[in-house]
C-alpha cells in the first residue's frame, strides 16, 4: 500500500518525536518510523541509566508540544545550581535566581522524555507512527524519497528528517560527510543511591585524568559522571559493584558522601559535525548531525534547539507559501543550526582540553579564571542564558 505524506521522521527517540510532533501541530501530514519498541514505565522501577540534563528552553519546547506534564507525572528531579570547580574554593557557581528562574532545567530519563512525547500523538490525526519498523528499501522517485519497510507498507514524500542517531544509515545514503574525531577518553555513568538528602545540584570537579560530576535524582539517588581513559573505565566496569563504591569514594570529592552503587555503563568520547545538515531532500537533526562531548549536558539540548529552529523555518516558508522542501528554505535551517552547534561544540572542546593540561601556571591561570567570571555578573548571566538556550 502506497501512502503520501509531507514529511517522512525516520527515527522515534527524543528528537525525532518532538520534530514529528511539531510538524503535526503546524497541520503537515507526517510519518514516523522507529525501529524499537516503546518503552514502559511504571513508579516503582529503578531508574533507566541514560538520563539527559533538559534545559529551561528544551523544557519550553516541550511543554509547547504538550508533552512536559506527561513527563513530569512520570519522573523529573528540577536542579537549581550548578556548580564547577578544579581546586577547592576556586569555584564558578551558577543559580537559578540569577534571572529569575525557579530552576535551571531537569534531570529526566531519555526514555521518559520519548514516552511523554509519544502519549500526545493520538492528539493529532495527522501524524501516523510505526513501531519496531525496519527501512528496506529506500530511494529516490522522482520529487519524493519512497521508503519501503520490511512489513510491506509504503511511504512518499518530498521530505524526510534522518533523526536515526550519531549513526544514521539516511546521513549515508543522502551522501553527506564528517567531521570528526575520538577524545581517548571515556565516560562512565554510575547510578547511586545516596548518603545525604535529595539535592537540588549539579557539580563537577575537574581532574588531570578527566571531570567527575554529579546528578541529582529523586530521593536519595543521584547519577555519577566518570570520565577517564579507555583503559581506567574498563577497569572500573568489571570490578563488582562493592568495590566500584570505594574507586568513587577515593576518586570523587568528600562533598558526595557515601554512595552505594546499582548500575553502571560506559561509551567512548566522540566528536562529529555533519558537514551539510540536508541535501536531496534529507534533513539532519540532533545526533545525525552532530554529537558533542558530554562535559555540560547539552547533547540532547542541541537536539531540541535544531527542532525548535527547524519548526520555526518550515512555519515560516508554509506563511510565505514556500515549499518545505525549498531548498532556500533548508539552507535557512542550515544556517541558522550549523555555527551555533560548531560554536558549542568548540567551547566544550576548549573548555575540555584547557582542564585536562596540568601544567602549574595554566591550572593557576585556570582557576582564577573561575572566580573572576563567578564574580563578574553580566558575564556569567550571559554564559548562562546561552548554555540555557536563552541566548
Amino acid at each position: 500500500m502506497l501512502n503520501r505524506k509531507d514529511v517522512i521522521v525516520v527515527g522515534g527517540g527524543m528528537v525525532g518525536s518532538a520534530a514529528a510532533l511539531g510538524l503535526a501541530k503546524l497541520g503537515l501530514s507526517v510519518q514516523l518510523i522507529e525501529q524499537g519498541s516503546l518503552p514502559h514505565f511504571s513508579a516503582d522501577q529503578p531508574y533507566d541509566i541514560r538520563i539527559s540534563a533538559i534545559s529551561v528552553a528544551s523544557v519550553n519546547l516541550l511543554t509547547e508540544l504538550q508533552a512536559w506534564q506527561p513527563i513530569l507525572a512520570m519522573r523529573a528531579c528540577p536542579y537549581r545550581t550548578l556548580e564547577t570547580w578544579e581546586i577547592d574554593g576556586f569555584s564558578t557557581a551558577f543559580h537559578s535566581c540569577d534571572l529569575g528562574l525557579n530552576e535551571l532545567g531537569y534531570m529526566v530519563e531519555n526514555n521518559l522524555i520519548q514516552l511523554g512525547l509519544w502519549q500526545t500523538f493520538p492528539d493529532y490525526p495527522n501524524l501516523s507512527s510505526q513501531l519496531n519498523a525496519d527501512i528496506q528499501q529506500m530511494e529516490k522517485c522522482g520529487h519524493d524519497w519512497q521508503l519501503r519497510l520490511t512489513s510491506g507498507e509504503c511511504y512518499h514524500a518530498p521530505l524526510v528528517l534522518a533523526c536515526d542517531g550519531a549513526n544514521s544509515k539516511l546521513r549515508q545514503i543522502a551522501g553527506i560527510g564528517l567531521t570528526g574525531w575520538q577524545y581517548r577518553q571515556s565516560c562512565m555513568l554510575i547510578l547511586v543511591d545516596t548518603a545525604l538528602a535529595q539535592q537540588d545540584i549539579t557539580w563537577q570537579q575537574f581532574s588531570p585524568s578527566g571531570p567527575r560530576a554529579f546528578l541529582p535524582l529523586l530521593g536519595n539517588q543521584g547519577c555519577l559522571v566518570w570520565y577517564d581513559s579507555p583503559e581506567r573505565i574498563r577497569e572500573l566496569q568489571k570490578m563488582p559493584l562493592e568495590k566500584l563504591d570505594k574507586e568513587i569514594a577515593q576518586a570523587f570529592p568528600a562533598r558526595l558522601g557515601a554512595v552505594k552503587s546499582r548500575q553502571a555503563a560506559a561509551f567512548p568520547l566522540t566528536r562529529r559535525h555533519a558537514q551539510d545538515y540536508y541535501k536531496n531532500g534529507i534533513v539532519l537533526l540532533g545526533d545525525s548531525a552532530h554529537t558533542i562531548n558530554p562535559l555540560a549536558g547539552q547533547g540532547v539540548n542541541l537536539g531540541f534547539k535544531d527542532v525548535n529552529v527547524f519548526l520555526e523555518v518550515i512555519a515560516k516558508a508554509q506563511k510565505c507559501g514556500q515549499a518545505i522542501d525549498d531548498e532556500t528554505v533548508l539552507a535557512r535551517y542550515q544556517r541558522l543550526r550549523q555555527k551555533d552547534n560548531l560554536l558549542m561544540q568548540s567551547g566544550m572542546d576548549l573548555f575540555y582540553k584547557g582542564f585536562k593540561e596540568d601544567i602549574l601556571p595554566l591550572k593557576i591561570l585556570r582557576n582564577l579564571a573561575l572566580i573572576a567570571v563567578d564574580k563578574v555578573s553580566p558575564i556569567k548571566k550571559q554564559a548562562l542564558k546561552y548554555a540555557l538556550g536563552l541566548a
